[in-house]
């Protein structure tokens, strides 16, 4: 479980295709890999992956062939920018809001703009998800925790402050850009009931 702050900015190292899956190394971006072992979970642009091997400032993750259909780390070159969150501990703070790393699709930024300080981004999920996001209610893209600002048709807006800007990746975000996006988890789990409701 994660909460969608991001604690820094990692690079790839190296890719490796192993059959349809895929050998990640990821620079740590000054996080302490010390204190991971093999097993660990973290989140890497918004996608939870299991800690295979650790370096002195890095780790070393398998991304499956169902996780590279889902998101964007099949696109991952080395020297790539990350988005990096260690699993949430006991008695850490809940700074943003519960996020299990489990990418729900891929969306796409349709817009950029400047915007009293913050970058505004207008971004388009994909369709059979657009009805799980509400004016007000909280997504994950790439890893970070936000709150959607309004919905107006099969876009959706929000909001990067300026310190969320300068601490992701999401600072440098450009249109027609594809980004991780996990809708709120009660969205999903209401959404599911709703469905086995309606059934005879």
């Amino acid at each position: 479980m994660f909460t969608g702050i991001v604690r820094a900015i990692g690079s790839v190292v190296s890719v490796r295709q192993a059959g349809g899956a895929m050998e990640l190394e990821i620079g740590c971006g000054g996080l302490p890999s010390g204190t991971w072992k093999a097993g660990d979970s973290i989140c890497v642009a918004g996608v939870c992956l299991t800690v295979s091997g650790i370096g002195p400032e890095c780790f070393r993750s398998v991304a499956s062939a169902e996780t590279l259909a889902c998101t964007t780390l099949g696109q991952l070159s080395p020297g790539d920018p990350v988005n990096l969150e260690p699993a949430l501990a006991s008695g850490d703070l809940l700074g943003g809001h519960f996020v299990t790393g489990h990418v729900d699709g891929v969306a796409r930024i349709d817009e950029t703009r400047e915007q009293a300080g913050s970058l505004r981004l207008v971004i388009a999920p994909p369709s059979s998800l657009a009805h799980l996001v509400a004016a007000k209610g909280s997504v994950t893209i790439d890893g970070v925790s936000l709150t959607v600002n309004e919905v107006a048709g099969a876009t959706f807006g929000v909001n990067i402050v300026p310190h969320t800007r300068a601490a992701t990746t999401l600072g440098a975000a450009r249109p027609g850009q594809a980004v991780n996006l996990e809708v709120d988890i009660l969205a999903r789990y209401l959404e599911r009931l709703l469905d086995q409701r309606v059934k005879p």
